[in-house]
């Protein structure tokens, strides 16, 4: 999407969360919502201090839980010029509705583990983030294992991995609460058929926000991201962003 958006003219900057990818951050695999929100701030601070770029003409985009994270953001900044949620968790009491009770159980479970071992400051105990349906995962629908796979480059050093304490605060994430101070122009990317994040929670954050509007899509969570959605999506994604910026 990044490269997209560059081509078309626009500056992107992209990070990774500390914890992940090439980024610093001790235990890995942590997922610390504070934190990842903390990480935005200074993104977008970084960004605004460029002399290449204008401070007031400013978007931020992100997908599936960062989606929620766009939304929570902007409506604590009033400078931001637009943002777009694309297939976003914007309520995770609504997704966590979605995971069997014997899975949520089991994971449940962990994260207690989990929690007690950070106390101690021990390493965290690790479960899958996708997995296949039956499993113990953060993520079982039928198109999350398959789905993950098809976004890996063969080169991907991508682990499959997440502390689980962040199920024990999840409950307590809910964006969507936040989607009416949101008032620069907000596009949210909803597919019909998501299973991960479910359409009617985007629906509602798209319908909370003063200037929101939305794009749908006749397909799964994952597959937004490749072929011919995925060109739908940076298309109509690029049109919004070179319109208000």
């Amino acid at each position: 999407f990044a490269e997209r958006f560059a081509n078309a003219g626009l500056l992107a900057v992209v990070f990774d969360y500390r914890h992940w990818g090439a980024s610093e951050g001790e235990p890995r695999q942590l997922l610390d919502i504070n934190r990842q929100l903390e990480d935005w701030r200074s993104a977008v601070a970084y960004t605004r201090s460029r002399e290449d770029v204008d401070p007031e003409r400013l978007a931020l985009w992100g997908t599936s839980f960062s989606g929620g994270h766009v939304i929570a953001v902007a409506a604590d900044d009033s400078q931001v010029a637009a943002a777009i949620s694309q297939v976003p968790n914007t309520d995770s009491l609504v997704s966590l509705a979605a995971v069997p009770v014997s899975t949520a159980a089991r994971l449940t479970l962990l994260a207690l583990r989990d929690e007690a071992r950070a106390r101690l400051g021990r390493p965290p105990v690790l479960v899958p983030l996708q997995g296949p349906p039956g499993s113990v995962a953060a993520m079982t629908s039928p198109d999350a294992e398959p789905g993950y796979r098809a976004l890996l480059p063969a080169d991907s050093n991508w682990r499959n991995e997440i502390a689980a304490r962040v199920l024990l605060r999840l409950p307590f994430y809910r964006p969507v609460r936040a989607a009416s101070r949101v008032r620069c122009p907000l596009l949210v990317c909803v597919c019909d058929y998501d299973q991960i994040t479910p359409p009617s929670q985007a629906w509602r954050a798209a319908r909370r926000a003063p200037r929101g509007e939305v794009k749908r899509y006749p397909v799964g969570h994952f597959s937004i991201y490749t072929g011919e959605n995925f060109e739908q999506a940076v298309s109509d994604q690029t049109r919004f962003l070179t319109h208000h910026l």
